[in-house]
């Protein structure tokens, strides 16, 4: 029940701060965007089942398809990073392979500990 809720709470506040965010500068990803793609993660990386949600790995995908170059996957890297280290009980584990087990080809590792100037 506490997932759900804190899911929901994550949802809805990435919903509202897209809208406030609605203006892209150079057509960059907001922080708010990432976190609301990357959002039905959340429940996965808390409590790992056998199978990646549909949604959350569709998610992801979309993610790695928009963010094409350096400072977009530098970016969308800080934000997920602030966004995992916000969300309680996560398994790291399950963090880490969850590039692997959407069949997404990431040249590092998903970790609480990335350094996020390093990705390419």
């Amino acid at each position: 029940m506490a997932s759900s809720t804190m899911l929901f709470k994550v949802a809805c506040l990435a919903m509202v701060c897209m809208v406030l965010n609605t203006s892209m500068a150079n057509g960059a990803l907001t922080c708010a965007q990432i976190t609301f793609t990357a959002s039905p993660c959340i429940a996965y990386i808390r409590n790992p089942g056998a199978a990646v949600p549909a949604q959350c790995c569709n998610g992801l995908r979309s993610l790695n398809d928009q963010c094409k170059g350096t400072p977009e996957r530098q970016d969308a890297c800080r934000c997920l990073k602030r966004t995992v280290l916000s969300v309680p009980g996560v398994n790291l584990p399950a963090l880490a392979g969850l590039p692997n087990k959407c069949g997404i080809n990431l040249p590092y590792k998903i970790t609480p500990t990335i350094d996020c100037n390093t990705v390419h």
